[in-house]
């Protein structure tokens, strides 16, 4: 155990992020004492694992009360611990309403993209999908068009926001259509975020845009955290 200790920590280090698919990480999720003994390596260097059931990646991130020690010096602490403007945080968070809202709603009702709207009887017995089964894309194009003139121009965005973004790991792009990237999902909340865009001014923007909301209602499931036997039987 000792050796997959260390070389889980040293992937958590220089990564920062991996797959929850992986060998060792599976491992994490379900071996309590396994678990404890990662924790208290990362604790010990201000660290701890960001996991959310619903991501498709785990993270290594600061622990609270690292926070200030670490980021306070830097000016751009009070917006953002990644030097994101507040620009390039608005265009993150629209881009995660339009990507994660939609694919939480479909892993809450255990549907997927290839789903033809047929009800399933035992859909709520099938484990969480994790990926582009259940996560779509967006279309770049479209992004440009509704949003570009909002968030300083479609050139700025498209030429500098979206590779930052692309560069920090919160989304990938492929051939002109942006996808969920490994921190989109873990690295920002959606107990959080979801119920303030469901309910706040960021719906009627997406709703004239012509993107669809999803109902508040659709994430009532998702306070109860899918089963860690889910996650082994969807490996």
């Amino acid at each position: 155990m000792e050796h997959e200790l260390k070389t889980l920590t040293a992937r958590l280090l220089a990564h920062r992020w991996l797959p929850r698919n992986d060998r060792l990480v599976r491992r994490a999720l379900v071996d309590e004492t396994f678990r404890v003994e990662l924790d208290h390596r990362l604790a010990a260097v201000g660290l701890q694992i960001q996991d959310n059931p619903y991501a498709s990646h785990v993270a290594a991130v600061l622990t609270p009360e690292m926070f200030e020690p670490v980021f306070g010096a830097r000016r751009e602490y009070a917006a953002s611990n990644v030097g994101l403007t507040r620009d390039e945080i608005a265009l993150l968070v629209v881009i995660w309403s339009l990507v994660i809202l939609p694919k939480r709603e479909r892993q809450v009702t255990r549907r997927e993209l290839a789903d033809d709207g047929q009800g399933d009887m035992f859909g709520a017995d099938k484990p969480v999908v994790h990926g582009e089964a259940v996560s779509g894309g967006l279309s770049e194009a479209s992004l440009l068009t509704d949003f570009g003139q909002l968030l300083g121009g479609k050139t700025k965005v498209k030429n500098f926001m979206l590779g930052k973004l692309a560069r920090l790991g919160f989304i990938e792009r492929r051939n002109g259509v942006l996808y969920e990237g490994p921190l989109l999902d873990v690295a920002l909340d959606y107990r959080v975020l979801a119920d303030r865009i469901i309910h706040g001014t960021l719906a009627d923007v997406l709703k004239n845009a012509g993107h669809a909301v999803p109902e508040a209602n659709a994430f009532e499931e998702a306070e109860v955290l899918p089963d860690v036997d889910d996650e082994e039987e969807n490996a």
